[in-house]
């Protein structure tokens, strides 16, 4: 089977790339995406077959965006060259997303923070625990990864929060973590940590705003619950 002829075969507008240049890329699905990065199928199956497979490998985007170029290249039909041009564009797609404006972010609300940081925060595999320093006016000055892994009150440490807050002369700091699980329910853990950072702030004189916990598409604020 010939993927060059197989294209030929379809009408000029139902092609990927003619559509894409036609409609723009919001018209195309998924999968139709993922055949442009791919070029080219193989002898058993189109290059869009081959897409349709890698996404129900992966069951769909939300695991592919974390695919490994092992896990690619061991799917048939998938070469070093293709698993690197598709990594390559999913990096490339989750640094856009973090792409922050000139102007410095103004968190005026726990909505604000979790926006801040939620696609980048909502997928990661591993608890991160960052610390977003900000400005008299709650303009984000810095933000700053403390530490991966499981929240433990051992492990944060006030100093480490707020060395980092003396170096930027910030006026006070949002924590956020993450929960891999997707559910963002504050845990004791969580709670104390909160706790005991807010009060090394009131004696630091570094107020500790809130303390976000990120799930997926979803968030708390431990303010908002009345736990600080």
């Amino acid at each position: 089977m010939n993927e060059s002829l197989i294209m030929k075969d379809f009408p000029y507008e139902e092609r990927p790339r003619e559509r894409l240049m036609l409609k723009g890329a919001s018209s195309l699905s998924n999968h139709e995406l993922i055949s442009i990065l791919l070029r080219t199928g193989t002898k058993e199956e189109s290059v869009l077959q081959l897409a349709n497979r890698i996404l129900r490998y992966f069951d769909g985007l939300e695991l592919l965006q974390n695919a490994t170029l092992d896990e690619m290249v061991r799917m048939k039909g998938i070469g070093q060259a293709k698993a690197v041009h598709l990594i390559a564009a999913i990096e490339l797609g989750k640094r856009m997303a973090q792409v922050k404006p000139g102007v410095k972010y103004a968190i005026r609300s726990p909505e604000d923070g979790a926006n801040y940081v939620m696609e980048e925060m909502r997928t990661l595999l591993q608890e991160h625990f960052v610390c977003l320093y900000l400005n008299t006016k709650n303009q984000v000055l810095h933000k700053q990864t403390i530490f991966i892994g499981s929240l433990n009150s051992s492990i944060v440490h006030p100093r480490e929060v707020f060395k980092e807050a003396f170096r930027r002369s910030a006026a006070s700091i949002i924590c956020v973590h993450n929960h891999p699980s997707g559910d963002p329910t504050p845990s004791r853990e969580d709670i104390d940590v909160t706790k005991r950072l807010q009060e090394c702030g009131l004696i630091i004189g570094i107020e500790l705003l809130d303390h976000l916990i990120i799930g997926d598409r979803k968030y708390i604020s431990l303010k908002e619950k009345g736990y600080m």
